[in-house]
């Protein structure tokens, strides 16, 4: 059975030590909920796949801690700095080129043609444990593929809360307003073409 806690300072601890160890977290961001794992840790990455029933061809975005963390993994040009900054943190997940040099992350979180699809997201929580973690996470809403995202830790509990899906941690950070995942935009080229709404 994974550890149901609420969301408190000790949890932070807790969600640390699990995502440092490979386990899968279930968090609130400031969108829906979200599972979270070591973006470099591939077995860790591929049990959220697992448990989202998830075509592997589809690769996971992740979330960073900043902009010097985007950098790091990203090629970025001036102008897709600007626009980072305008709408970070927040909402939206862009898609950036992978540097040529960065090899720790998961094959599950880099596209086929070199992308990567990330995001600073607008949680204090979520934002904290990004700090402290100081790895890029590989992220995805909670549910299970095609089916809505989930914002109602009551339904999440019953789905995800037994020993069978995997799952290490849950945060319970009651019901979340949002219903809508982030909005996805391709900054390749300087095209800002619309992915996801």
């Amino acid at each position: 059975m994974p550890i149901i806690v609420k969301q408190s300072s000790k949890t932070l601890k807790l969600a640390i030590k699990t995502l440092n160890s490979g386990g899968v977290v279930i968090c609130p961001t400031d969108t829906v909920y979200g599972f979270l794992a070591d973006a470099s840790n591939k077995k860790a990455v591929a049990k959220i796949f697992k448990i989202k029933k998830r075509l592997k061809s589809k690769t996971l975005p992740i979330f960073v801690k900043d902009l010097k963390m985007a950098k790091q993994i990203t090629e970025i040009s001036k102008d897709q700095e600007q626009v980072l900054k305008s709408k970070w943190p927040g909402k939206f997940t862009f898609v950036l080129n992978k540097k040529i040099d960065i090899g720790c992350l998961s094959n599950l979180v880099v596209a086929k043609n070199g992308t990567v699809a990330l995001r600073i997201p607008k949680y204090k929580f979520l934002n904290y444990l990004l700090k402290k973690v100081n790895k890029p996470l590989a992220q995805t809403s909670v549910n299970i593929s095609a089916d809505p995202p989930m914002t109602k830790i009551k339904y999440i509990v019953e789905i995800f809360g037994n020993n069978k899906l995997k799952v290490d941690l849950i945060i319970d950070g009651g019901d979340l307003r949002s219903l809508k995942p982030s909005k996805i935009i391709d900054l390749i080229d300087g095209s800002k073409k619309t992915i996801r709404y």
